[in-house]
């Protein structure tokens, strides 16, 4: 027990470390606000020591020559108080907000190379949640965390020095009450708060997932009438967040209390020392009203530590969260010095290729070889499962081979930058992403300086010109969330566009006809071939219409090669691809007789 909860401590100080190490470009704007911090406190508690006297000293009508120099500086603390305070936030958020930036910008890096490789281990929702309440919540290790306890620290003690140069005894009654307030309040507030934050942030994440997938899955939930079960469960996260969010706010509650308390009795505590001072003769009766008075304005010190406390813990959780998605395993690899990109034309080999998608896995590809020389076209068919998707992972380098080669122009992909591979072959998925513009934007992403008349002849060439030009807003018709405002045939041929528009050398094509209906699939394939004729192309498909067109077809089951060759030969034999052929032809619908 001892052990687990070293190496919890361990853990904790590591994730604090990584944490101020990430934020190494900014010390320097940081160590300005934290001097900021302290000349605002600093002023604050000036003003109230030099009011105290000043009040007390003029309660003995002396010229008033001799409190000039006390109103001055009554003065300046007032008003360098404000404007130290205002420098010390712009600082300290200015410094605050380019760690996050940063921060941010690591997350999404480390996103690109896990996608989509590892990105299936995160639920959505969860993902999000570390993106941005997780991220976001790091900034409080910083402004709540580190400048308070660093102002506190310097400030208290300058105070403590204070009333114990006027009275060593009142300095002791202020430097325990201190303490108290500013060590032991906050330790309290963060044991009591580590469970509330570590269950807080678990239930945020859960119920950020769970919302997200209701609304993504509303149609079906509504159809089959599990909306309601749904919404409960939604209702019971949300409850279970609320309940520990309300524990969390007691713990500063708490904190709060114990910090007031020891105000109080810190005040009271010189008032005990200081009246028998007076009357011994060992502290003026005008200094009195400051000994008292002090720790009213040093409280404001370690007022806010219970809470930096728990605000501690919550920071500990979400940077947990969010050094697991930087810390999750890259998926693929590459090479530290890149080998340079061979030049066009490219021809892709692949030999023996062995893939499994988890270390211990079954491997989905185990074997598997095949030659797409420049303006081949191939066809890859198969039983769901066979591999077919695993193979173009490869290819695109989102998933590292576990055996066999796979070259491009002779060079091994595994040397080549993964940038650059992507560069000479790209793709068109089966469920190819539109974002929420217009038809011509979504194009254009593929190659932003392309022309007007470029994006209508990308568009020509996947078939589906006339159609965008039939709509009243033609290039500027938008196409909704996930290409909602068109059909599942127009999203395929829009994003066959923005392929064509990239003018990859080597083209895959995704299972681009899943998801249609059959008469919209064959036409869909039909002229998909038309438009990459002569363009080396790899066509991964479930449909086996119009496959005469290409060179070859690969015919995968259970990840290993089981025949190969022409349309016509593959059916002239019987095997997989007749099978497969059959079962598609007795599954397309009778044709209607005439009226």
């Amino acid at each position: 027990m001892t052990s687990r909860l070293r190496l919890r401590d361990e853990m904790r100080g590591r994730v604090l470390i990584r944490l101020l190490r990430i934020a190494r470009p900014a010390w320097g704007r940081l160590v300005v606000a934290v001097l900021f911090g302290v000349l605002a406190l600093g002023s604050g508690v000036g003003l109230m020591a030099t009011s105290a006297w000043l009040i007390s000293r003029a309660a003995q009508h002396p010229p008033v020559l001799m409190l000039m120099v006390a109103i001055v500086a009554v003065r300046a603390f007032g008003l360098g108080r404000g404007v130290f305070r205002y420098v010390e936030r712009l600082v300290g958020h200015d410094a605050t907000f380019r760690v996050l930036a940063d921060l941010r910008a690591r997350v999404y890096e480390r996103l690109e190379r896990l996608a989509p490789g590892a990105l299936p281990s995160f639920r959505g929702g969860d993902l999000l949640n570390r993106l941005v309440a997780d991220v976001d919540a790091i900034q409080d290790l910083y402004l709540r965390v580190l400048l308070p306890c660093t102002v506190a620290a310097v400030v208290g003690g300058a105070s403590v020095g204070l009333a114990w140069a006027l009275l060593p005894a009142a300095g002791a009654v202020l430097l325990f009450a201190l303490l108290a307030a500013g060590v032991v309040a906050p330790w309290l507030s963060a044991a009591m708060a580590r469970r509330a934050e570590r269950r807080t942030t678990d239930l945020r994440g859960e119920l950020t997932s769970h919302v997200v997938d209701t609304l993504q899955g509303a149609p079906e939930l509504i159809a089959y009438g599990a909306a309601p079960a749904q919404l409960a469960e939604a209702a019971r996260l949300d409850r279970d967040f609320t309940r520990a969010t309300a524990r969390s706010a007691s713990t500063a509650g708490v904190g709060a209390a114990i910090s007031a308390l020891a105000g109080g009795l810190a005040v009271w505590g010189a008032l005990a020392v200081g009246v028998p001072a007076v009357r011994s003769g060992a502290l003026d009766g005008v200094l009195l009203a400051v000994i008292v008075l002090l720790p009213l304005a040093a409280f404001e010190v370690v007022a806010g530590l219970p809470l930096a406390a728990q605000y501690l813990e919550r920071v500990r959780r979400s940077a947990a969260r969010v050094f697991a998605v930087l810390d999750s395993p890259e998926p693929v690899r590459d090479p530290e010095v890149a080998a340079p990109l061979p030049a066009a034309p490219y021809s892709l080999s692949v030999r023996d290729l062995r893939a499994r998608w988890t270390p211990n896995g079954p491997y989905a590809l185990d074997g598997i070889s095949l030659n797409l020389t420049p303006g081949r076209r191939c066809a890859i068919v198969g039983p769901s499962g066979s591999g077919k998707t695993t193979l173009t992972a490869v290819l695109l380098r989102f998933l590292e081979p576990a055996g066999g080669r796979v070259t491009l122009n002779g060079v091994d992909i595994r040397d080549l930058d993964g940038d650059d591979v992507r560069r000479v072959i790209g793709l068109c998925a089966q469920d190819a992403h539109l974002f929420d513009s217009t038809i011509g934007q979504n194009v254009r992403l593929a190659r932003p300086s392309a022309t007007e008349d470029e994006i209508r002849d990308a568009l020509r060439r996947a078939r589906v010109l006339d159609w965008v030009e039939s709509l009243p807003e033609g290039l500027d018709t938008h196409v909704g969330e996930h290409g909602a405002q068109v059909s599942g045939g127009q999203r395929q041929r829009i994003a066959l566009a923005r392929a064509l528009l990239a003018d990859f050398p080597i083209l895959l094509l995704d299972e681009p006809a899943e998801h249609l209906d059959i008469a919209t699939a064959d036409e869909l394939t039909a002229d998909l071939l038309a438009a990459t004729e002569g363009r080396t192309t790899l066509l991964v498909t479930h449909r086996l219409a119009g496959l005469d067109a290409v060179d070859e077809i690969v015919v995968l089951d259970q990840g290993v090669i089981v025949d190969r060759g022409t349309h016509s030969d593959l059916l002239s034999r019987p095997g997989v691809y007749r099978s497969l052929w059959e079962r598609e032809r007795h599954a397309e619908p009778a044709a209607l007789p005439a009226e």
